[in-house]
């Protein structure tokens, strides 16, 4: 019984861990939405230098997902949070990544000229997308099944604006060094695509866990049309 315990204060301490990532993945999203405005270099190197953090907290999840793992055989339900922990610390350290490389990308063209329409698109996307994060975090937190199920709403416009940058990226043509950002802003959306994306993938995780049937809550077979 004894060993029984501490297996579960250990499994609870494991899920602190990953809820604290959730939050600094959270924020590195934000943070790198609001460097679509300012494009504030040492903002962004800080935001990239952070990335380590994330990557410590990560690997610090999956170690200790190992040892718990060892210590005791878990039962069905105790499995699905193991699983569950596994898949989502994954996904949260993947949307740092991302965050990273919207950073990067803000860097690379902080002298090119801009456009508000693309910046605007962007800025709404992102404030989706870290909306879409903080919604999953929380419905694991919560073991909120209907909050789980709410993200494939939420992803919708997300999709609809990424899908529809391809046309204002073209309509900057006529400037070279505007058409230079342009073009890399369309890796940004994409990038905020894949995180909305990847808040889905963490729901899936949460329902997983809830009801103890996997099921992809879009289908990837049958993209959406313009």
């Amino acid at each position: 019984m004894q060993t029984r315990r501490h297996f579960h204060e250990a499994l609870e301490g494991l899920e602190i861990s990953l809820l604290g990532l959730g939050e600094l993945t959270e924020q590195a999203v934000s943070k790198a939405v609001d460097l679509l405005e300012t494009r504030d270099q040492e903002q962004a190197e800080a935001l990239i230098a952070g990335d380590d953090i994330i990557d410590e907290r990560y690997i610090d999840v999956e170690n200790r997902w190992l040892e718990l793992l060892a210590l005791q055989t878990p039962v069905a339900g105790d499995l699905r949070l193991i699983s569950s922990i596994l898949h989502i610390n994954l996904h949260l350290e993947r949307i740092g990544d991302m965050a990273v490389n919207i950073a990067k990308l803000i860097v690379a063209t902080r002298d090119l000229p801009t456009n508000k329409t693309i910046v605007s698109h962007l800025l709404e996307m992102g404030d989706v997308v870290r909306h879409m994060v903080r919604t999953a975090m929380e419905s694991f937190a919560r073991r909120d099944l209907d909050l789980a199920l709410s993200l494939p709403s939420m992803d919708e416009p997300v999709d609809r604006l990424n899908r529809g940058m391809y046309r204002e990226v073209a309509a900057c043509a006529g400037d070279p060094a505007l058409l230079d950002w342009a073009v890399r802003m369309m890796v940004v959306s994409r990038q905020l695509e894949r995180v909305g994306d990847q808040a889905v993938d963490i729901a899936e995780q949460v329902a997983f866990l809830l009801t103890g049937e996997f099921r992809e809550f879009s289908d990837a077979s049958h993209p959406d049309e313009d």
